[in-house]
């Protein structure tokens, strides 16, 4: 076998008449006035190889090769001939001239090529990944991930941090997903559970003093599928000790900075900070994008002291969203409508101002003054259009929010760039339709805002959190709070959430009981890595940033798993599948 001298984006001018071994495969072939060309393929790029007649040895070989076959070739560097430079190649301005050429292997005719990869179902795809992988788009995608992961451990290690591995085979906790169990052989009807996050465990390592841990987690979670969700992933795990909440967003800043600068050399602005409440009331949304243009406009005391139709002025909630320079057909205005009721409004109030005249749908029942109000409440200029939604204040900014944003998607008025942002103070619980009972919007352990740690048990829906997310263009990238660290408040937030004694020591009472021996304050994150290099990368899905996924349905056609095992097996961990 040759060895190999250089990779392929190697091969340039400053090579030329030199003696070089290149190995790859065959991404492409073309016969041109009595000349082969080959371009090989290795994971840095694409060379040419150009052989003639006269090289009679390496011509017969080149002339047996099909597309994909793994080839070594030892040749000269020479430039090509002018006019004749692909300037979209690192190696563009020169080619090889073969001395010595070797197939490694042949390959038999792939089910799809990996330049023609796009055009196929994804299923085929997932099936053949080792042929999808080869296709350089997602190659980049795995060779940014790697950036992005050693930047990640360069920071944390420079900042004190330890690289702590948790355990893979945990017991079930009540987080909110389903588990993937796992039976105990060894334990009859005894089951393990697959992690959904590390954070017992982490936080068990502040107990123990290790003040500064971080983790690259696979977790898993049996939940159903889109397309920003896999039953595996992996997270950026980061616990801290004697930290406050502004210590840990500012560490965490400045790691996200020193990633996107490493990676991508693009050096990121500070992270504007928004409430949970500023950001429902402002975008309708706890992730806003800050990309698809201005905030919502709440109407509610304008339309209850100046409005007579009852239908806005006895309304407990009146909100707004504006588009801006815009010029819809009646058709248009409809298909808005028709888009509010799909996401459960009642109705949908449009308002279309222009050169002296202001028109609406609700033109029968508001003045040309009331008219007139409104859009000057929400400073409306000719050619704007705004759009009033009325009725219970969550669920009219939620639509709003939406139409904000498919406004935005359909005009084309999605900023470019990175807009981060921190959104805080979220609610501490919520109230399950499905449990008819308070739970807790994040976990159990989440520290309550100190200015509203008396309401717990008077208005618990009332507590904030001391819990934050990273947004990054509309999309949650992380998720961490600062956690209980007092048996007495802790037990406050399990009575709140109706947990008893004996429920609370079967959940938690490792938890619990290792707090009784000195819990220093603490506080976390996780940052979903898949996520973020999908970001990064520009990638429309997961599944272009992991390297084997799962399709929607969670299968992964390449293993064909999930897949039914030996009935021998279910014995050993005495398991009865029902028919």
């Amino acid at each position: 076998m040759l060895g190999r001298t250089h990779y392929a984006a190697e091969i340039n001018e400053t090579l030329e008449g030199q003696t070089v071994t290149v190995a790859g495969w065959v991404h492409r072939r073309r016969d041109h006035g009595g000349l082969i060309f080959i371009d090989l393929r290795d994971r840095s790029g694409l060379v040419q190889i150009v052989a003639d007649p006269t090289q009679e040895e390496n011509f017969r070989e080149l002339d047996r090769v099909r597309l994909e076959y793994v080839l070594a070739v030892q040749g000269t560097v020479k430039r090509r001939p002018e006019g004749m430079e692909n300037k979209e190649l690192a190696s563009g301005a020169v080619e090889i001239s073969p001395e010595r050429v070797v197939i490694l292997a042949e390959a038999k005719t792939p089910p799809f090529m990996p330049a023609d990869a796009d055009a196929v179902d994804e299923i085929l795809r997932l099936k053949y990944r080792y042929i999808d992988l080869r296709r350089i788009s997602l190659l980049n995608n795995f060779i940014l991930r790697d950036k992005v992961l050693m930047a990640v451990r360069q920071f944390f290690h420079s900042h004190g941090f330890l690289d702590v591995e948790t355990p893979s085979l945990a017991r079930s906790t009540p987080e909110g997903a389903r588990d993937f169990l796992v039976p105990s052989r060894l334990q009859p009807g005894a089951f393990y559970a697959l992690p959904q996050s590390p954070q017992i465990f982490k936080q068990l390592l502040m107990v123990a003093g290790f003040d500064r841990y971080y983790q690259i987690a696979k977790v898993f979670r049996d939940e159903d599928l889109r397309a920003d969700r896999q039953p595996e992933f992996t997270q950026i795990d980061v616990e801290m000790s004697f930290m406050s909440q502004e210590e840990i967003l500012n560490m965490m800043e400045a790691m996200l900075r020193y990633v996107f600068q490493e990676s991508l050399g693009i050096n990121l602005e500070p992270f504007p900070r928004m409430t949970w409440q500023e950001a429902m009331e402002g975008y309708g949304s706890d992730k806003p994008d800050l990309r698809a243009g201005e905030k919502l406009w709440n109407l509610t005391e304008m339309t209850a002291q100046q409005i007579a139709w009852p239908v806005l002025r006895e309304s407990s909630f009146v909100g707004g969203v504006v588009f801006r320079d815009y010029q819809p057909s009646r058709k248009h205005l409809d298909n808005w409508v028709d888009f509010a009721k799909s996401l459960g409004a009642g109705g949908l109030i449009w308002i279309v101002k222009s050169p002296g005249q202001i028109r609406s749908s609700a033109g029968k029942w508001l003045s040309a003054e009331e008219l007139q109000m409104l859009a000057d409440a929400v400073q409306l200029r000719d050619g704007d259009v705004l759009l009033i939604v009325a009725g219970d204040k969550m669920p009219s900014l939620n639509v709003l929010g939406q139409l904000r944003l498919e406004f935005a998607r359909q005009e084309n008025r999605i900023e470019e760039g990175w807009r981060f942002l921190w959104v805080t103070d979220f609610p501490l619980f919520e109230w399950s339709q499905e449990e008819n009972r308070l739970v807790s919007a994040h976990h159990p352990f989440t520290m309550p805002h100190p200015d509203d740690i008396a309401l717990i048990e008077t208005d618990p829906l009332a507590v904030r959190s001391q819990a934050y997310d990273v947004v990054l263009n509309g999309t949650e990238l992380a998720s961490g709070s600062l956690r209980i660290f007092q048996p007495q408040l802790q037990a406050r937030i399990f009575s709140a959430l109706g947990l008893k004694p004996e429920e609370i020591d079967e959940k938690f009472g490792f938890l619990i009981q290792a707090f009784q021996y000195g819990a220093p304050p603490h506080g976390g994150i996780a940052f979903g890595l898949d996520r973020m290099v999908m970001l990064m990368a520009g990638a429309k899905s997961l599944r272009e940033v992991i390297a084997f996924p799962k399709t929607a349905r969670g299968i992964d056609p390449l293993m064909n798993a999930p897949s039914p095992v030996d009935p021998r097996q279910l014995d050993e961990v005495g398991i009865q599948i029902k028919k």
